[in-house]
């Protein structure tokens, strides 16, 4: 239960994570966000792997292709992220029973997230699911759930959050960029001297896995997070 209220606490948190990850991201922004994510080292690729992840995306899409219908998602306790946000890339709804069993268990026909994207009449259409997993588990563990060779998890880390009850700061800028959030400052020292308060890691590990989008695993196992070469902040656990 208190995983529920720490997530429903930081709702606007998770909603500006995922406002600002899209495709229109400037070269500052995209250099901002990598300050802020960890990402898992890519393995090289085997037959193993790829046999596993196939298996994985075929029972994912088995047991999410109900929820192409939004209705049934909410009915089964998806719950939208940020609904007042109209325009999102990616629409993430989350079951926090789902989120807390990941923690102690992988279910690859329960993921913690379904994600949506919008259609030209304004309909919700599934695109796939979001899996997590603990912030401290190691590389080898990650691996375990969804092989390293073919998918980056990533983490959202070094983060300035406003003072607690001063929500409305969440938009506070200096010198044109934003102090707060996936964008915001990324060390405590400069943090501190905003007022604000600093966290190393914000949530646990997340990964995309995009089953409706297409049947290359490129794009199945690729998301807006995924970073290359110096820019990516690698878990060297």
């Amino acid at each position: 239960m208190k995983k529920v209220i720490a997530l429903s606490l930081l709702v606007p948190v998770i909603a500006l994570a995922q406002h600002d990850h899209g495709p229109t991201m400037s070269s500052a922004d995209m250099s901002a966000m990598a300050a802020h994510m960890e990402m898992t080292p890519r393995r090289a690729a085997n037959r193993a792997d790829s046999a596993r992840a196939a298996r994985l995306v075929g029972d994912l899409r088995t047991a999410i292709g109900k929820y192409r219908d939004v209705r049934v998602a909410v009915d089964d306790g998806y719950r939208q992220f940020a609904p007042q946000i109209k325009e999102q890339r990616i629409y993430h709804f989350t079951n926090y029973r789902r989120a807390i069993a990941n923690a102690f268990r992988f279910n690859p026909e329960k993921p913690t997230s379904l994600l949506y994207k919008k259609d030209e009449s304004g309909s919700f259409v599934l695109v796939g699911a979001m899996f997590t997993a603990p912030k401290g588990y190691t590389a080898e563990k990650l691996d375990l759930r969804v092989p390293l060779s073919v998918a980056q998890w990533h983490k959202h880390v070094n983060w300035c959050l406003p003072p607690r009850g001063q929500n409305e700061r969440w938009t506070e800028q200096r010198n044109g960029r934003p102090v707060f959030g996936p964008l915001g400052v990324s060390t405590r020292v400069e943090c501190e001297s905003a007022g604000g308060r600093f966290e190393k890691e914000v949530f646990g590990w997340m990964v995309h896995a995009n089953v409706f989008a297409s049947d290359d695993p490129d794009v199945i196992w690729g998301d807006e997070h995924k970073m290359s070469g110096e820019e990516m902040v690698e878990h060297r656990h």
